[in-house]
């Protein structure tokens, strides 16, 4: 994480490295992003970079936990939805949340599938860590098995699995095609299959 003397920058100049930093891991994996890269899109000397944190691992992961909190703000949002509204519904909503956040913040969503590529040490532990944030779906599982919209013996960690991986590759594709509509239509065939089935009693 950053060092006070970076936290002593002024805001623009924090900015300013943090777009580099977006700018370059958006296009790279960890392992082959250049901190020569950023410290020449930032204009800050190499001897500077050093000052502020201690490595390209404190900068990204400085960098996410940013990017983290502007995500939040977004899940923040989904407290406006019905308290009533079950697994699926939230799933929708949720996801055409994050749509609307990748169409509006592109590099974002290029960090993220670039993790999802990387096998490297550093990035195979963040993306484990970053796993613990799928609770929240599987909180709303559980609930709903209580409340009897859900069977009681229906594998939470698997449908929430189905549900991540199925999010993470629509929202590639949504890097190739920006089609908002026709991945919302997918997720929506999706959801409509986990909750009805496919096979005829």
């Amino acid at each position: 994480m950053p060092k006070p003397t970076f936290l002593n920058l002024s805001p623009q100049k924090q900015k300013r490295i943090f777009d580099a930093a977006v700018q370059e891991f958006a296009a790279k994996r960890f392992d082959e992003a250049s901190i020569n890269q950023i410290i020449k899109t930032a204009g800050i000397p190499r001897g500077s970079f050093y000052q502020y944190f201690d490595n390209k691992e404190d900068l990204y992961l400085y960098m996410v936990a940013e990017i983290g909190r502007e995500k939040m703000v977004l899940f923040k949002q989904m407290e406006a939805l019905d308290p009533e509204a079950d697994f699926f519904e939230t799933c929708l909503y949720s996801f055409s949340q994050v749509l609307a956040w990748a169409k509006a913040k592109p590099e974002y969503s290029r960090i993220a599938s670039m993790m999802e590529l990387d096998n490297s040490a550093f990035i195979s532990k963040l993306r484990a860590h970053s796993a613990a944030g799928l609770n929240m779906y599987k909180e709303m599982l559980d609930r709903d098995k209580q409340r009897g919209r859900i069977k009681a013996d229906t594998d939470t960690s698997l449908v929430v699995d189905m549900f991540y991986t199925f999010s993470v590759n629509l929202s590639k594709e949504y890097q190739q095609t920006g089609s908002e509509e026709m991945l919302l239509t997918r997720m929506i065939s999706m959801l409509r299959i986990l909750k009805e089935g496919i096979a005829i009693d």
